[in-house]
């Protein structure tokens, strides 16, 4: 894509996404991507419109619309998702970081920090990492493990905790198939673990079944629960007050909460995140 300026440069691709992704959301990425490029933040471009772009910034601008317009999910393309105001690194093997994640963290920070130095917290299925570290830096007196099935997804959330300067330890880990007694013991479990129907995935976006990593996402349409009846199960084998903290399906939250009743969990809590949707449970053994 040849432009000269900036501002051009902008509406421009802006122009061609939004069929991708809506007008709004078009002219959001196009913004990440110049200000990736040129290092300009986003609410300064405008002022900048004039600014003629060099050749290699309009080389990977071009580079950039190719993947987006094949449906690549802008945080791959950048290989950046913002989370916690902290910049991590993303690509293909990880679940990319959701905003509504960020309110599960906040909430296990508003709730936890008065925990006593050394309490173990463990984040399953950890993706990026994004959820451990971003713990691991806000409660820096609790020793944060996470852990993934994924060889893939733990060489990003190491990378991640390299340039983040985190004291997470990684750990591979089948969770649904090991033994529980062979787990690790936490008072603190954390887990935004896979739960969206398969049955849902025929009406999801191209850039998330495209290129996302499926087992982060799917379930068995008969057996959508089948993660948390495992983390109910894992947080028995902890001591007595352990606390559970989970993401869940918008539409499930009573199904996990009568789960984890059915288990004989205590203080089960359903929370709704900022849209007003059921999103998070959390329960102690």
């Amino acid at each position: 894509m040849a432009v000269d300026e900036l501002g051009i440069a902008l509406q421009t691709l802006a122009r061609r996404l939004a069929p991708v992704y809506g007008d709004r959301e078009a002219f959001l990425v196009a913004g990440m991507c110049l200000e990736k490029i040129t290092g300009i933040p986003k609410y300064a471009l405008k002022q900048h419109a004039l600014r003629p772009l060099t050749g290699s910034e309009a080389d990977a601008l071009a580079v950039y619309s190719t993947q987006l317009l094949d449906h690549r999910p802008v945080q791959y393309v950048l290989e950046e998702a913002w989370f916690q105001d902290m910049p991590f690194r993303v690509k293909e093997g990880a679940l990319i970081p959701r905003p509504e994640t960020e309110e599960l963290v906040e909430w296990v920070v508003a709730a936890e920090k008065s925990q006593p130095a050394g309490t173990r917290l463990i984040d399953i299925g950890t993706g990026s990492g994004c959820i451990a570290i971003s713990l691991s830096k806000k409660l820096p007196h609790v020793e944060v493990t996470g852990a993934d099935i994924s060889e893939q997804a733990l060489g990003i959330a190491r990378e991640n905790s390299r340039q983040l300067s985190a004291k997470v330890e990684w750990l591979p880990l089948d969770f649904l198939t090991t033994d529980l007694a062979q787990c690790p013991r936490a008072s603190l479990i954390v887990s935004n673990p896979p739960y969206i129907p398969l049955n849902e995935k025929a009406t999801m976006p191209a850039q998330v079944v495209r290129f996302e990593p499926q087992e982060a996402l799917f379930v068995p349409d008969n057996d959508p629960l089948v993660f948390y009846r495992r983390l109910a199960d894992y947080l028995l084998t902890q001591a007595p007050g352990a606390r559970l903290y989970v993401e869940i399906h918008e539409k499930l939250g009573h199904d996990v909460v009568a789960l984890f009743n059915d288990k004989h969990l205590s203080e089960v809590e359903l929370r709704q995140d900022m849209q007003g949707k059921d999103r998070m449970v959390r329960a102690t053994r």
